[in-house]
């Protein structure tokens, strides 16, 4: 009685590890621009949740609530570092003592850009924007997958669906 041995020869094997290889080297830069597409998606949804929460924070407690950049405790202009939410009572664009913070979002990817048209987004006590209209891009993968977050002097957000360049300015 002979035993069948089951399995690959080398050739085989080798012929079978070629054609994965030229298979993935194929399918990896689509990979990478569907990742920066969904990564783009997920960031501008993440800031755009928290636009909305700031505001409804700020009408719900009849308080001027902030939404920026922080380096020390003070608001900076690197949008790609962590973004915090906080009650703003004291000095703007300061978080003093009595001042809460009532969200911070995690630092976003660092090869991607965001260009925000303010030092910081801030509504009063009514749900306005403070100031003028405000402009939020999320940039990545070369600026392939570009979207947007328009603020009007009303408050309310919304992402936009035009075609959207960024720059480093």
């Amino acid at each position: 009685m002979f035993s069948k041995v089951h399995g690959l020869t080398l050739i085989e094997f080798i012929v079978a590890l070629t054609v994965g290889i030229i298979l993935l080297t194929v399918a990896l830069p689509s990979f990478s621009s569907m990742y920066a597409y969904i990564r783009t998606d997920m960031s501008i949804r993440k800031i755009h949740q928290s636009i909305q929460l700031a505001r409804n924070h700020a009408i719900v407690h009849g308080t001027r609530v902030t939404l920026c950049p922080i380096k020390g405790t003070r608001c900076s202009t690197n949008w790609l570092n962590k973004i915090s939410i906080f009650i703003d009572t004291g000095e703007p664009r300061v978080i003093n003592s009595g001042d809460t913070v009532i969200q911070t979002l995690s630092p976003f990817y660092a090869q991607d850009l965001i260009h925000v048209n303010r030092a910081a987004i801030s509504f009063q006590p009514d749900g306005l924007a403070a100031g003028s209209n405000g402009t939020v891009k999320y940039c990545a993968h070369n600026n392939l997958h570009a979207k947007a977050i328009v603020i009007n002097r009303a408050g309310r957000s919304r992402v936009s669906t035009e075609a959207i360049t960024c720059s480093d300015k």
